[in-house]
This record gives structure tokens, C-alpha cells and sequence, in this order.
């Protein structure tokens, strides 16, 4: 089974938080049908991009992006040969200085298709990773704004389409191991 099919499998299995990412999935699906690599932001203007939903026994992570100004989860492209999955930890990693791990088994919680930069049109596959509930410690050039938020203070501050997603991981948080 290639990468594609795999998600495919992944992106079928997630239920629907609201009419919005329904949508998401019917045209992420169709995406991965498309010629060429989904992932590659230079091959196409239309590409997968891989981020995180942090969580610990502090609740979840979200920085305020430094171009768009917005409150977000970590998050961004895949690498050339990068399973999504393991780009969501590296942007994690770099966004907030934070070594996080997936929760088990590996978690496609959410998808998101909106517009990017240039232009471009991101389909945000969003995994549920949990971390050490440490003081986040981004590095230089990336945003110093990275807090711990409950669920709810999370979703006033949030990017308002994300609110519902946030809302949905607030009530599976149970469910998760975060421990170290």
C-alpha cells in the first residue's frame, strides 16, 4: 500500500466535526488523486501540509503565527520523502522547542483545507501529538509567542475556524495518554 492509499484510509476513518471539514475531506481526497506528489508546494499551488494539536497535562499548545498574526497549532509543509506524520513533529519541534510523540495509536484527528501564502491552498492534516507539559521554547525567528492554553481559552483565542476542532480534542482529551 503507497503513501496515498494509506491516507486515504486515515482521512476516511475521521468523523466530521462540522460541514466545514466534511468539505475538507471530500477535497483532500480528491487531492490525493491528482498527478504528482500532493505533497510538494512547488509542483503544485494545491498541497498536503502536516501540523499538530500539542497536548499535556496543561492543556494544548498554540502560537501566534508571526506573518498571519493569528493563534494557531505548530504546524507547516512536508519534506521531499516526509511521512505527514513525522513533518507534524518536526514543525512542532521547531515551532515550539518541544519534543512531542504521537499519541497511540498514531491520530489523524482533523483536516483543513484554506488558503496559504502566495497564493497557494493548504490541506492541513492535523495530528493529535502529546508532549512534556514544559514551558515551550521556540528558537529564534520562529514566534516567541507560545503558551499552554485550557480548551477553552484555547478556542476564545484561536483562529475562529479552528475553534471547532479545539473543542472536539477538549472532549477527547480523556482518551489521550499524555503522560511522560
Amino acid at each position: 500500500m503507497n503513501r496515498s492509499e494509506t491516507l486515504r484510509e486515515q482521512i476516511e476513518r475521521i468523523e466530521p466535526v462540522n460541514e466545514q471539514e466534511s468539505l475538507s475531506i471530500v477535497a483532500t481526497l480528491d487531492r490525493l488523486t491528482w498527478p504528482g506528489d500532493p505533497f510538494s508546494e512547488v509542483e503544485n499551488e494545491h498541497h498536503v501540509t502536516a501540523s499538530a494539536f500539542v497536548i499535556s497535562t496543561r492543556g494544548v499548545i498554540l502560537h501566534r503565527h508571526r506573518r498571519l498574526e493569528i493563534w494557531l497549532q505548530p504546524g507547516g509543509h512536508v519534506d521531499p520523502g516526509e511521512r505527514p506524520e513525522d513533518a507534524a513533529r518536526r514543525e512542532t519541534h521547531e515551532e515550539t522547542g518541544l519534543v512531542a510523540r504521537h499519541v497511540v495509536p498514531i491520530n489523524l484527528f482533523h483536516v483543513d483545507v484554506h488558503p496559504g501564502p502566495r497564493g497557494h491552498t493548504h490541506y492541513d492534516l492535523r495530528y493529535v501529538l502529546a508532549a512534556p507539559p514544559l514551558d515551550p521554547t521556540p528558537p529564534a525567528g520562529e514566534s516567541p509567542e507560545v503558551f499552554w492554553f485550557d480548551f477553552a481559552s484555547a478556542q476564545e483565542r484561536c483562529e475562529p475556524g479552528l475553534a471547532p476542532a479545539l473543542a472536539k480534542l477538549g472532549r477527547a482529551y480523556e482518551t489521550f495518554d499524555v503522560r511522560d
